[in-house]
């Protein structure tokens, strides 16, 4: 390894969210800072089941909630996304349905068929 490139690896304290602390080596910082986590997996939806709100950062949050406010409704939060299209059922129909007509075979192939008999009887 070429010396004086590679950063300084030194041990430091990492706070998590609930207040426990433990020490580990990393290049964050200096020998003996402490890191403060704002998510953790104490904290995480991904390891809690979702259950814990988000803190916004950069109003990312705030911006996706305003974009996709009118999917789900206050008091559908656990269930699928529900749209007016969605809930309502399709109209029925009190029209009868008109039946199609039958498809006549071509005038050729009765043409054909008539034909052949005729030749059968020459030969």
């Amino acid at each position: 390894m070429k010396t004086g490139i590679h950063p300084e690896y030194h041990p430091i304290k990492v706070k998590m969210t609930d207040g426990t602390e433990y020490t580990t080596r990393s290049t964050w910082g200096k020998s003996g800072d402490t890191l403060q986590l704002d998510i953790d997996s104490k904290s995480h939806p991904a390891w809690t089941g979702g259950n814990q709100q988000l803190l916004d950062r950069g109003g990312r949050l705030t911006r996706f909630n305003k974009r996709f406010s009118g999917l789900i409704k206050e008091g559908d939060k656990g269930s699928k996304l529900t749209t007016p299209a969605a809930k309502a059922p399709p109209p029925k129909s009190t029209k009868p349905k008109e039946e199609k007509p039958k498809k006549e075979k071509p005038a050729k192939a009765e043409a054909a068929k008539a034909e052949k008999p005729k030749e059968e009887a020459k030969q």
